[in-house]
Protein backbone atom coordinates (compact mmCIF):
# COMPACT_ATOMS: atom_id res chain seq x y z
CA UNK A 1 0.00 0.00 0.00
CA UNK A 2 1.15 3.53 -0.75
CA UNK A 3 2.89 5.55 1.96
CA UNK A 4 0.62 8.48 1.05
CA UNK A 5 -3.10 8.21 0.31
CA UNK A 6 -5.10 10.72 -1.72
CA UNK A 7 -8.87 11.01 -1.74
CA UNK A 8 -11.20 13.78 -2.87
CA UNK A 9 -14.51 14.08 -1.08
CA UNK A 10 -16.65 16.75 -2.69
CA UNK A 11 -14.52 19.88 -2.81
CA UNK A 12 -12.01 18.63 -0.22
CA UNK A 13 -8.84 16.65 -0.89
CA UNK A 14 -7.65 14.44 1.97
CA UNK A 15 -3.94 13.59 1.94
CA UNK A 16 -2.93 10.95 4.48
CA UNK A 17 0.54 9.93 5.64
CA UNK A 18 0.15 6.16 5.72
CA UNK A 19 3.18 4.68 7.50
CA UNK A 20 1.68 4.23 10.95
CA UNK A 21 3.75 1.08 11.61
CA UNK A 22 6.83 3.32 11.41
CA UNK A 23 5.12 6.23 13.16
CA UNK A 24 4.86 7.89 9.74
CA UNK A 25 8.60 8.49 9.61
CA UNK A 26 9.53 10.50 6.54
CA UNK A 27 11.46 8.42 4.00
CA UNK A 28 12.09 9.05 0.32
CA UNK A 29 8.99 7.14 -0.83
CA UNK A 30 6.73 9.09 1.54
CA UNK A 31 8.15 12.47 0.54
CA UNK A 32 7.78 11.70 -3.17
CA UNK A 33 4.27 10.38 -2.54
CA UNK A 34 3.43 13.57 -0.69
CA UNK A 35 4.84 15.68 -3.52
CA UNK A 36 2.68 13.78 -6.03
CA UNK A 37 -0.41 14.17 -3.83
CA UNK A 38 0.14 17.90 -3.40
CA UNK A 39 0.49 18.29 -7.16
CA UNK A 40 -2.70 16.31 -7.68
CA UNK A 41 -4.49 18.62 -5.25
CA UNK A 42 -3.05 21.73 -6.91
CA UNK A 43 -4.31 20.61 -10.32
CA UNK A 44 -7.71 19.36 -9.12
CA UNK A 45 -11.02 21.18 -8.61
CA UNK A 46 -10.77 20.69 -4.84
CA UNK A 47 -11.10 23.98 -2.95
CA UNK A 48 -8.92 22.93 0.01
CA UNK A 49 -6.91 20.00 1.32
CA UNK A 50 -6.57 18.30 4.69
CA UNK A 51 -3.12 16.91 5.48
CA UNK A 52 -3.46 14.18 8.09
CA UNK A 53 -1.80 10.95 9.21
CA UNK A 54 -2.80 7.42 10.15
CA UNK A 55 -2.46 6.27 13.75
CA UNK A 56 -2.96 7.98 17.12
CA UNK A 57 0.64 7.85 18.37
CA UNK A 58 2.24 10.18 15.84
CA UNK A 59 1.46 12.51 12.99
CA UNK A 60 5.10 11.80 12.15
CA UNK A 61 8.30 11.35 14.12
CA UNK A 62 10.29 13.16 11.44
CA UNK A 63 12.93 11.83 9.09
CA UNK A 64 13.45 8.08 8.96
CA UNK A 65 17.07 7.78 10.12
CA UNK A 66 17.41 4.40 8.35
CA UNK A 67 16.05 5.76 5.05
CA UNK A 68 16.15 9.56 5.11
CA UNK A 69 14.62 11.50 2.21
CA UNK A 70 17.15 12.92 -0.22
CA UNK A 71 15.36 16.25 -0.62
CA UNK A 72 12.71 16.61 2.07
CA UNK A 73 11.73 20.07 0.81
CA UNK A 74 10.17 18.44 -2.26
CA UNK A 75 7.23 17.25 -0.15
CA UNK A 76 6.74 20.47 1.82
CA UNK A 77 3.61 22.51 1.02
CA UNK A 78 4.48 25.96 -0.26
CA UNK A 79 8.05 24.92 -1.04
CA UNK A 80 8.19 21.71 -3.07
CA UNK A 81 4.68 22.30 -4.39
CA UNK A 82 3.20 25.80 -4.41
CA UNK A 83 -0.53 26.37 -4.51
CA UNK A 84 -2.75 29.25 -3.50
CA UNK A 85 -5.47 26.86 -2.36
CA UNK A 86 -5.59 26.45 1.44
CA UNK A 87 -4.18 23.40 3.21
CA UNK A 88 -5.34 22.38 6.69
CA UNK A 89 -3.02 20.29 8.86
CA UNK A 90 -4.71 17.74 11.11
CA UNK A 91 -2.25 16.57 13.77
CA UNK A 92 -2.15 14.06 16.61
CA UNK A 93 0.54 12.47 18.77
CA UNK A 94 4.17 13.29 18.13
CA UNK A 95 5.02 15.81 15.42
CA UNK A 96 8.80 15.93 15.34
CA UNK A 97 11.52 17.65 13.33
CA UNK A 98 10.79 17.69 9.62
CA UNK A 99 7.18 16.72 10.28
CA UNK A 100 6.70 20.03 12.03
CA UNK A 101 7.93 21.75 8.86
CA UNK A 102 5.03 20.14 6.96
CA UNK A 103 2.59 21.49 9.54
CA UNK A 104 4.23 24.91 9.76
CA UNK A 105 3.74 25.44 6.03
CA UNK A 106 0.01 24.68 6.13
CA UNK A 107 -2.50 27.52 6.40
CA UNK A 108 -4.60 26.23 9.31
CA UNK A 109 -3.79 23.64 11.97
CA UNK A 110 -6.11 21.47 14.06
CA UNK A 111 -4.39 19.49 16.82
CA UNK A 112 -5.67 16.63 18.93
CA UNK A 113 -5.12 17.16 22.64
CA UNK A 114 -2.38 14.49 22.73
CA UNK A 115 -0.22 16.35 20.20
CA UNK A 116 3.40 17.02 21.10
CA UNK A 117 5.45 19.28 18.83
CA UNK A 118 9.21 18.92 19.04
CA UNK A 119 12.19 20.16 17.04
CA UNK A 120 15.27 18.36 18.47
CA UNK A 121 17.67 18.99 15.58
CA UNK A 122 20.07 21.10 17.68
CA UNK A 123 20.41 18.11 20.01
CA UNK A 124 20.68 15.63 17.10
CA UNK A 125 23.18 17.58 15.02
CA UNK A 126 21.37 18.32 11.75
CA UNK A 127 18.93 20.81 10.22
CA UNK A 128 17.66 21.47 6.73
CA UNK A 129 17.07 25.12 7.60
CA UNK A 130 13.37 25.34 6.70
CA UNK A 131 12.53 25.67 10.40
CA UNK A 132 13.76 29.29 10.32
CA UNK A 133 10.42 30.32 8.82
CA UNK A 134 8.87 29.53 12.20
CA UNK A 135 10.17 32.88 13.46
CA UNK A 136 7.97 34.69 10.93
CA UNK A 137 4.83 32.87 12.04
CA UNK A 138 4.89 32.95 15.85
CA UNK A 139 6.46 35.32 18.43
CA UNK A 140 10.24 35.45 18.07
CA UNK A 141 11.21 34.35 21.59
CA UNK A 142 8.78 31.43 21.48
CA UNK A 143 10.17 30.42 18.09
CA UNK A 144 13.76 30.52 19.36
CA UNK A 145 12.84 28.46 22.41
CA UNK A 146 11.14 25.86 20.22
CA UNK A 147 13.86 25.71 17.56
CA UNK A 148 16.92 25.69 19.81
CA UNK A 149 16.00 23.85 23.01
CA UNK A 150 14.36 20.74 21.54
CA UNK A 151 11.75 20.57 24.29
CA UNK A 152 8.22 19.18 24.05
CA UNK A 153 5.54 21.71 23.18
CA UNK A 154 2.03 20.57 24.06
CA UNK A 155 -1.03 21.17 21.93
CA UNK A 156 -2.41 23.61 24.48
CA UNK A 157 0.82 25.62 24.57
CA UNK A 158 0.94 25.57 20.77
CA UNK A 159 -2.56 27.02 20.71
CA UNK A 160 -1.61 29.73 23.22
CA UNK A 161 1.35 30.91 21.12
CA UNK A 162 -0.47 30.77 17.78
CA UNK A 163 1.01 27.60 16.27
CA UNK A 164 -2.39 25.96 15.95
CA UNK A 165 -5.93 27.24 15.40
CA UNK A 166 -7.87 24.70 17.42
CA UNK A 167 -7.28 21.90 19.95
CA UNK A 168 -9.85 19.10 20.16
CA UNK A 169 -10.10 15.71 21.92
CA UNK A 170 -8.18 12.89 20.21
CA UNK A 171 -10.37 11.35 17.55
CA UNK A 172 -12.19 14.58 16.72
CA UNK A 173 -9.39 16.34 14.84
CA UNK A 174 -10.36 15.21 11.35
CA UNK A 175 -13.98 16.30 11.82
CA UNK A 176 -12.78 19.66 13.10
CA UNK A 177 -10.51 20.08 10.07
CA UNK A 178 -13.42 19.16 7.82
CA UNK A 179 -15.45 21.99 9.36
CA UNK A 180 -12.84 24.43 8.03
CA UNK A 181 -12.83 22.67 4.66
CA UNK A 182 -16.64 22.93 4.46
CA UNK A 183 -16.34 26.70 4.78
CA UNK A 184 -13.78 26.82 1.97
CA UNK A 185 -16.09 24.68 -0.18
CA UNK A 186 -18.72 27.44 -0.24
CA UNK A 187 -16.36 30.44 -0.19
CA UNK A 188 -15.30 32.38 -3.28
CA UNK A 189 -12.16 30.53 -4.47
CA UNK A 190 -10.70 33.55 -6.25
CA UNK A 191 -10.89 35.59 -3.05
CA UNK A 192 -9.44 32.80 -0.89
CA UNK A 193 -6.59 32.18 -3.32
CA UNK A 194 -5.88 35.88 -3.79
CA UNK A 195 -5.65 36.45 -0.04
CA UNK A 196 -3.31 33.47 0.39
CA UNK A 197 -1.16 34.73 -2.50
CA UNK A 198 -0.92 38.21 -0.99
CA UNK A 199 -0.07 36.79 2.43
CA UNK A 200 2.74 34.76 0.83
CA UNK A 201 4.18 38.04 -0.46
CA UNK A 202 3.77 39.67 2.95
CA UNK A 203 5.24 37.04 5.30
CA UNK A 204 9.05 36.74 4.96
CA UNK A 205 10.47 33.47 3.65
CA UNK A 206 13.52 31.91 5.26
CA UNK A 207 16.69 31.52 3.16
CA UNK A 208 16.27 27.74 2.93
CA UNK A 209 12.72 28.19 1.61
CA UNK A 210 13.88 30.63 -1.05
CA UNK A 211 16.78 28.38 -2.05
CA UNK A 212 14.54 25.32 -2.32
CA UNK A 213 11.94 27.11 -4.44
CA UNK A 214 14.65 28.40 -6.77
CA UNK A 215 16.22 24.94 -6.99
CA UNK A 216 12.85 23.44 -7.88
CA UNK A 217 12.43 25.96 -10.71
CA UNK A 218 15.88 25.15 -12.07
CA UNK A 219 15.30 21.40 -11.84
CA UNK A 220 12.03 21.83 -13.75
CA UNK A 221 13.95 23.51 -16.58
CA UNK A 222 16.64 20.84 -16.55
CA UNK A 223 14.11 18.00 -16.62
CA UNK A 224 11.76 19.60 -19.16
CA UNK A 225 11.09 18.34 -22.68
CA UNK A 226 12.88 21.43 -23.97
CA UNK A 227 15.89 20.56 -21.85
CA UNK A 228 16.02 17.05 -23.27
CA UNK A 229 15.53 18.43 -26.80
CA UNK A 230 18.35 20.93 -26.36
CA UNK A 231 20.77 18.25 -25.24
CA UNK A 232 19.71 15.89 -28.02
CA UNK A 233 20.04 18.63 -30.63
CA UNK A 234 23.52 19.53 -29.38
CA UNK A 235 24.64 15.90 -29.57
CA UNK A 236 23.02 15.45 -32.98
CA UNK A 237 24.48 18.70 -34.32
CA UNK A 238 21.05 19.96 -35.43
CA UNK A 239 18.85 22.96 -34.62
CA UNK A 240 16.63 22.35 -31.57
CA UNK A 241 12.83 22.48 -31.76
CA UNK A 242 11.54 23.95 -28.50
CA UNK A 243 7.87 23.81 -27.44
CA UNK A 244 7.90 25.54 -24.06
CA UNK A 245 7.37 22.45 -21.95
Amino acid sequence: MSDVLYEQIGKTAVITLNRASKLNALNEALIQGLRAALRQFRDSDARSAILCADGDRAFSVGADIKDPPMEMWQGVPGVGVITNKPIIACVQGYCVGGAYILVQMCDLVVAADNTIFKYPEAQVGFTGGLIAGCAAKIPHKIAMEFMLLGQDLTAQRAYEVGMVNKVVPLGEQLAAAQEYADIFAVSAPLVVETIKSLVAETVPRGPAETAAITRDQLLAVRDSEDGAEGRAAFKGKRPPEFHGR
